[in-house]
């Protein structure tokens, strides 16, 4: 689904597991408090975005992407309550690394000799 379409419906897949397709943006690494890493970005679908946290560093950083996860609406508290619309990703599919049928970028095609 696209993310616009998981926001429009966010008290429906609350809680629930979701697989999301958009563009990767804002990507950060970070630390918890007991060491372990922590990758956060942005998912766009170009009219909407939500957080995505990460506690496998995805295989890449940018690009278009599936992510599969856990969705929650949740609670942060800082002057004033404001609720937070995030996935836990479970899994980071990059789909610029799938096989494009028309062959790879770059790659000569039938017939063709090297430069």
């Amino acid at each position: 689904m696209l993310v616009s379409e998981l926001l429009t419906n966010a008290d429906r897949f609350s809680g629930r597991p979701v697989t999301v397709i958009g563009t990767m943006s804002d990507f950060r690494a970070n630390r918890l408090r007991h060491g372990g890493p922590l990758y956060t970005f942005d998912l766009r679908d170009g009219t909407e975005k939500v957080h995505v946290l990460a506690f496998a560093k995805p295989p890449c950083e940018s690009g278009a992407a599936t992510v599969e996860g856990t969705f929650e609406t949740v609670k942060r508290r800082l002057q004033t309550s404001y609720p937070l619309q995030e996935i836990t990703a479970h899994n980071v599919i990059c789909l610029h690394d799938t096989v494009d049928p028309r062959g790879r970028r770059g790659s000569r095609r039938h017939g063709e000799r090297p430069a």
